[in-house]
């Protein structure tokens, strides 16, 4: 049913073979080949293809939409997803409905994409590509759980010292940037900035921006338009070859005030 329910959508939608192709982040020839049954999609593609439509991915390959009792419930699929989509958008200043292109391994879990330093400015042109990110290495961590899609990042800079430069920060997807919390470390993935790893602090609400701000205090703050921000992913754990060093200052201010107790506990058994 997969190439039949694809032209049907994409009548239901209006979409040229192209547009199709650009909101589920492939090529305009793979379209028209699903299409006519020459090729099959990729799971991811079909995830993304399900998502679009509205539907579940059981039903883009087992209904056929284009029978007449079909078509009436597709119709009304359609317009629930209208809704929708301009609920959302509204309720983000700048905010864009768009499918989050995303893999899967033989079990139909979701993988961790790692987007290293040298595929970051690559990462800007198809991180909407399931072929682009089927081609980077991909793992898995248990220990996150199943709530929310994961994507790891190299970093580079020193900006957010003591995580250094070459760490891999592992975040979360964020759907919903209006409930960002002040001070949360994420990605910012931007058409002018690229790739950043920053402390958001939110004022969308305001003005339209997203201030970032820098761990180490040698970079200042700056605020960057939300129109610009492709993708935001709020850090959950990172991965890191250097281990932190450790502040000699504070370990030699511990050794005194223990010292000091000790002597007062003296002086009181005295």
């Amino acid at each position: 049913m997969i190439n039949t329910n694809l032209k049907f959508w994409r009548r239901e939608l209006s979409l040229t073979q192209a547009q199709m192709a650009e909101k589920l982040g492939i090529k305009r020839s793979l379209v028209g080949a699903y299409e006519e049954g020459r090729a099959e999609p990729k799971l991811a593609t079909l995830v993304n293809m399900a998502r679009l439509f509205g539907i579940t991915l059981d039903a883009l390959v087992t209904t056929d939409f284009s029978k007449k009792k079909n078509a009436k419930a597709a119709a009304q699929l359609q317009a629930q997803n209208a809704q929708m989509a301009a609920d959302t958008s509204n309720s983000r200043p700048g905010g864009n409905l768009r499918i989050l292109a995303l893999t899967v391994d033989r079990e139909q879990n979701e993988n961790i994409e790692l987007v290293p330093q040298k595929a970051a400015a690559g990462y800007l042109n198809g991180y909407a590509d399931p072929e682009y990110l089927e081609e980077l290495p991909k793992f898995r961590l248990p220990m996150l759980g199943s709530s929310g899609t994961f994507r790891a990042f190299e970093i580079a800079g020193d900006s957010m010292l003591p995580i250094a430069s070459g760490t891999v920060i592992v975040g979360r997807y964020v759907d919903d940037w209006l409930n960002l919390k002040d001070g949360t470390p994420c990605i910012i993935v931007s058409s002018k900035e690229g790739i950043v790893f920053k402390r958001v602090f939110n004022r969308l609400k305001d003005s339209a921006m997203l201030a970032l701000h820098s761990d180490n205090p040698l970079y200042s703050p700056y605020q960057i338009d939300v129109e610009d921000v492709v993708e935001i992913w709020e850090a959950k754990a990172y991965i890191s070859s250097t281990f932190p060093i450790a502040d000699l200052s504070l370990t030699r201010l511990a050794s005194i005030v223990l010292d000091l107790q000790q002597q007062v506990s003296t002086m009181k058994k005295v």
